[in-house]
């Protein structure tokens, strides 16, 4: 009987074992495929233009992996019938697009010391065909996109009539009066301004592309449903000519990166993680920085009714480190399913209660008295 035990024990004990080392094996298998998708992300982004400001969003990541979670499982099941039909009408299955980037940088003054509005640019790259998406623009245009060269490229623009006739009254405008939408690479697809949008060009050619220290720092965590990075101080120095116009450079006296800051948002088995930090220089700036965003925080805290969206307020942590403010929070993904029901709730319309009756008004009836008759003397 003993040694019957120990045999079923020992049988046990293996199975367990195996069943671990197979889970084990499941869990490295997931991982080094996510990591090996998440460098290939990285080494396309690295093909970007230069940028001062940028907003990294993964669709894949947050229609597979965070949706389910915090979706009712009716909402869940019309966002799926949704990108179902939107991938029989076009072509295109959103949960298949790796990354879209919207990104900003800031011009030096013209010559004449004129102020420029920042380019932008939105960059989209994924499992699709860029020249399909370039064909339903096309189509949904109406004719409207002009085809211009660029170098052996091909660049199409579109004009947006309303901000062109307000940009002959005011140049400010000019630059946002035309979209300029362009294939880079089979499966990457830009649109902007057509000075940013040539830049794209180049990057993918190899010229002008972003600085690694800023693609670093938005990328921090590779595996962010959402990102965003910039050097505000840059795009200052740009802005007020510290780094001279666009005709007559002018070489930096100061390469601080004070304030160059990074968040993102991550996930794990229970809670959505925000992640932010803000270059600081040294640890006094570092506890200034941090004593300005508290008092910030507070006000923002008490100014909202909601005591959902103040819970969240009131979790995160600000901390000043020797170089840094680091600013964290957890979110369950529980209080994100509720928050999301709540606000899919329909609203209840107020019925308007018609206002009281007056009381009606007595009539108010003047009687005349007779005089009596004078007698006749």
């Amino acid at each position: 009987m003993l040694k019957k035990n120990i045999s079923t024990a020992a049988a046990l004990i293996v199975a367990v074992l195996a069943l671990s080392a197979n889970v084990v094996a499941q869990n490295v298998l997931t991982t080094a495929t996510n990591s090996s998708a998440s460098q290939a992300i990285v080494s396309s982004l690295s093909n970007l233009p230069d940028a001062d400001e940028l907003i990294y969003i993964s669709p894949h990541r947050v229609l597979t992996e965070a949706a389910p979670r915090v979706l009712p499982d009716a909402d869940l099941t019309k966002l799926r019938a949704h990108l179902s039909d939107m991938k029989k009408e076009t072509g295109i299955d959103p949960a298949n697009i790796d990354f879209i980037v919207f990104q900003a940088r800031f011009k030096k003054p013209t010559e004449e010391l004129n102020f420029s509005l920042p380019e932008y640019l939105a960059v989209a790259s994924g499992d699709f065909s860029a020249d399909a998406i370039l064909l339903l623009i096309r189509q949904a245009s109406g004719a409207k996109l002009r085809d211009e060269k660029y170098g052996s490229r091909t660049i199409s623009l579109l004009t947006i009539p309303e901000i062109a006739q307000e940009a002959q009254k005011n140049s400010f405008l000019k630059p946002l009066s035309e979209i300029a939408i362009a294939t880079i690479g089979g499966n990457t697809i830009a649109a902007g301004t057509p000075a940013y949008v040539r830049a794209a060009m180049d990057a993918a050619d190899g010229k002008g592309r972003i600085n690694a220290d800023i693609l670093n720092s938005l990328m921090r965590d590779p595996t962010a449903l959402l990102s965003t990075a910039g050097s505000p101080m840059l795009a200052f120095a740009k802005t007020f000519a510290l780094l001279g116009t666009e005709n007559n450079p002018r070489a930096s006296r100061c390469d601080s990166k004070l304030g160059d800051f990074y968040a993102g948002i991550t996930m794990d088995a229970t809670s959505f993680k925000l992640r932010g930090a803000m270059n600081a220089d040294n640890p006094d700036t570092a506890k200034i920085i941090k004593s300005l965003l508290s008092s910030l925080l507070q006000q923002a805290t008490s100014s909202i009714k909601d005591q959902k969206a103040q819970s969240v307020l009131s979790s995160l942590v600000i901390t000043p480190t020797e170089t840094e403010v680091l600013l964290q929070a957890d979110i369950s993904q529980q209080a994100v399913a509720d928050f999301i029901r709540e606000q899919a709730k329909p609203k209840k319309q107020e019925v308007s209660k018609p206002a009281p009756a007056k009381p009606a008004m007595k009539s108010r009836h003047r009687t005349t008295r007779r005089r009596p008759a004078k007698s006749g003397v």
